[in-house]
């Protein structure tokens, strides 16, 4: 009789737990396996992307203002006003120091160490079916060309020659503020310093036409004797009509606007120029391709 507790014990003993690791067993469990702050940390990624895009964007404006200042009246703030202005502005905008010096020297055709730069273009067709011209200014020629056919070619595009689906063109851009000034006040000097037309612009703007050799005669010309603030002075590429392609809500517009934003990044770009038009998208989605061209 002894020994039957024994083997009513053995009967009613637990058999002992599978030996199966922590890892494996979430692989019985129904239920989605979560990820502790995974979205979180994806959102958080996301909206910084766009805060620093847009903060570059931002910056840009200032250092081409600077750079703008520089070449037309010098780049001592101290005998130029005008680039004191955009300095103040700049740094009150928090653009880091090292980028508006390297803006006055940009100016004056050097890097901030001295080095002579480069002017050169860049031409490309990039899905879908869209022609690009960049401008650049380097101390490299050879690395910025490497960079940019790097950029093209991940995009599926083709370094190509595009420049006759545009026309050069130069422009102006005055500030009237307060002055009070027409285009119908300036029309006359406008002509006279080179002007081919001229038009209203956008807040309180007035337009100047120019062959690209006359943007800085149109600027000595009209800034100082109307009292009018050059907002811009750029000799650029403008599409020809007949050559303009419409883009559409698509996947390819998606790629084409993250291709644009990748242009942007290269610190030599100053400039892109496309033929794209606005066709079946949002104005959301148009604003995404416009705010990266010039």
């Amino acid at each position: 009789m002894a020994s039957l507790p024994r083997s009513l014990a053995a009967l009613t003993r637990r058999p002992a737990p599978p030996s199966v690791c922590a890892q494996c067993r979430r692989a019985f469990v129904s239920g989605p396996v979560l990820q502790s702050g995974h979205n979180k940390w994806s959102k958080i990624k996301h909206d910084k992307a766009a805060n620093d895009l847009k903060k570059n964007a931002t910056r840009t404006i200032f250092t081409k203002n600077i750079a703008l200042y520089s070449k037309l009246f010098g780049p001592n703030p101290n005998h130029n006003p005008q680039l004191a202005a955009a300095i103040t502005a700049a740094k009150k905008a928090s653009v880091p120091k090292d980028r508006i010096e390297a803006a006055v020297a940009r100016g004056q055709g050097k890097t901030s160490g001295g080095a002579a730069l480069e002017s050169i273009t860049f031409e490309a067709m990039v899905p879908p079916s869209v022609a690009l011209i960049v401008d650049l200014e380097t101390d490299n020629k050879l690395r910025s060309l490497q960079d940019m056919n790097q950029v093209v070619k991940k995009a599926k595009g083709a370094p190509t020659s595009s420049k006759f689906f545009f026309s050069r063109v130069g422009r102006v851009v005055l500030g009237t503020g307060e002055s009070g000034v027409d285009v119908d006040q300036i029309m006359d000097a406008a002509i006279e310093a080179g002007a081919e037309d001229i038009e209203e612009g956008e807040d309180d703007t007035i337009v100047v036409w120019t062959q690209p050799t006359g943007t800085m005669q149109v600027c000595q010309a009209l800034g100082d004797k109307y009292s009018l603030k050059i907002l811009s002075s750029d000799i650029m590429w403008t599409a020809n009509e007949d050559t303009k392609t419409k883009l559409d809500s698509s996947e390819a517009l998606v790629e084409f606007a993250e291709l644009l934003e990748q242009i942007r990044e290269l610190p030599e770009v100053q400039a892109v120029y496309s033929n794209a038009t606005k066709g079946s998208m949002t104005e959301k989605e148009w604003a995404r391709i416009e705010e990266n061209l010039d």
